[in-house]
């Protein structure tokens, strides 16, 4: 246990983003799977919403560092292949 008073302060930061990154980590999974699901019944409008809430959801951890950017661009450019490759030109 730490004695020093900063590092005391540290622990609890760090306690607090932890449980942010790993509540965003969870939000991105459910909207990974969604995105899964719809693909799979082979809905399109349903699937273009969770690509589109994915998208935005990736971005916004990007941007908080819970995730790295390039991390976020490339999941986002994957799952937009596979929209596109089942649904191109239906959507």
């Amino acid at each position: 246990m730490a004695n020093i008073k900063s590092a005391k302060k540290r622990i609890r930061v760090i306690r607090v983003k932890t449980n942010r990154n790993r509540r965003v980590k969870g939000h991105l999974k459910n909207v990974f799977k969604s995105f899964d699901l719809a693909i799979t019944k082979g809905d399109v409008n349903e699937a273009k919403v969770f690509l589109a809430k994915a998208e935005k959801r990736l971005m916004q951890a990007a941007a908080k560092g819970t995730i790295h950017k390039n991390t976020a661009s490339r999941k986002v450019s994957r799952m937009t292949v596979r929209f596109n490759n089942i649904f191109g030109k239906e959507a």
